[in-house]
């Protein structure tokens, strides 16, 4: 009887071991699934979240657009050229308000002959824009001589259109036909804003917004490019003595052969910038050709 109690009790204990040794089992199956689960999903829940906060759009101040854009402008176009006989390529920041900057050698010195070779012959006097009509007006305030060419005329004009959409970031579209222009002495186009008054000039292509003025030529005395209202003292600059007395009136460019300023006539918030107004100083010796490059906000139609 003994015997037989203790075999049954070795078969219950058996039994409930067996059944423990299964649920523990089950168990050990069940639950790394679920973990894993738990991760999974707790990982993915991080990640969405990481998303989400390096998403979330930094406001920018102008100054920190107009610098970034300027920084990724030297970046990419500071040296062009690695050839011992054509000078380096560099790009000078000038002023934020107005956003200016100068490209050192930008147009080769047969690039600048040619585009004043075949405007010579068609040369006529420079006009106004009339802010009433929005008309071309005669006027003593702008006393050179110009001439439009047509955007994308012939191959080298396409490949200097090509590097000044590249070198402002705003497309070949956008902008107007190359406007070339020759001052003799005591020619001058006093100071001036070259986004428009009227509503008639911003049908076609919206607001100039920025400009591209490159220099055709040397100028022995005068014919600076000024901006009368910068905020940049141009008193300390190692040329001071240089510059015509029109000159001094505010930051001054001396135009050199090749050299190309480009200057916004709009805010990074594509509103008008009375700070871009400027002028073209009398020549006092010499000669000035250069080429002007308007760029509207949107395409603008030829």
């Amino acid at each position: 009887m003994n015997s037989l109690l203790h075999l049954t009790g070795r078969r219950s204990m058996g039994k409930e071991m067996h059944r423990i040794r299964k649920s523990y089992k089950s168990m050990n199956d069940t639950v790394p699934p679920l973990l894993f689960r738990f991760t999974l999903l707790s990982v993915f829940v991080l990640f969405v979240l990481a998303i989400w906060v390096f998403s979330v759009p930094v406001k920018r101040t102008p100054y920190q657009i107009s610098r970034q854009l300027s920084e990724s402008i030297a970046a990419d176009y500071a040296k062009r050229s690695d050839g011992k006989d054509e000078p380096k390529e560099r790009v000078e920041v000038l002023s934020w308000e107005p956003r200016a900057f100068l490209y050192h050698n930008f147009l080769a010195k047969d690039e600048c002959e040619y585009l004043i070779n075949i405007a010579k012959p068609h040369m006529v006097k420079s006009m106004v824009v009339d802010s009433k009509t929005g008309g071309s007006m005669d006027s003593n305030v702008r006393t050179s001589s110009g001439w439009f060419l047509n955007r994308g005329q012939d191959k080298i004009i396409r490949r200097i259109e090509k590097r000044i959409a590249d070198f402002s970031h705003i497309p070949v579209e956008h902008g107007e036909g190359l406007h070339v222009l020759h001052y003799e002495v005591e020619q001058k186009y006093d100071a001036h804003y070259d986004y428009f008054s009227d509503t008639i000039n911003v049908k076609n292509g919206g607001q100039r917004g920025a400009t591209m003025l490159m220099y055709l030529s040397d100028v022995e005395k005068g014919g600076e490019t000024v901006f009368p209202q910068s905020k940049v003292n141009s008193s300390s600059v190692p040329w001071w003595d240089e510059l015509s007395e029109c000159g001094r009136s505010g930051l001054s460019v001396r135009p050199k052969m090749g050299d190309a300023l480009l200057f916004w006539s709009v805010k990074p918030d594509a509103s008008l910038d009375p700070s871009s107004l400027h002028g073209s100083c009398p020549v006092i010796q010499g000669n000035k050709w250069s080429a002007t490059k308007w760029m509207r906000l949107n395409k603008y139609s030829v």
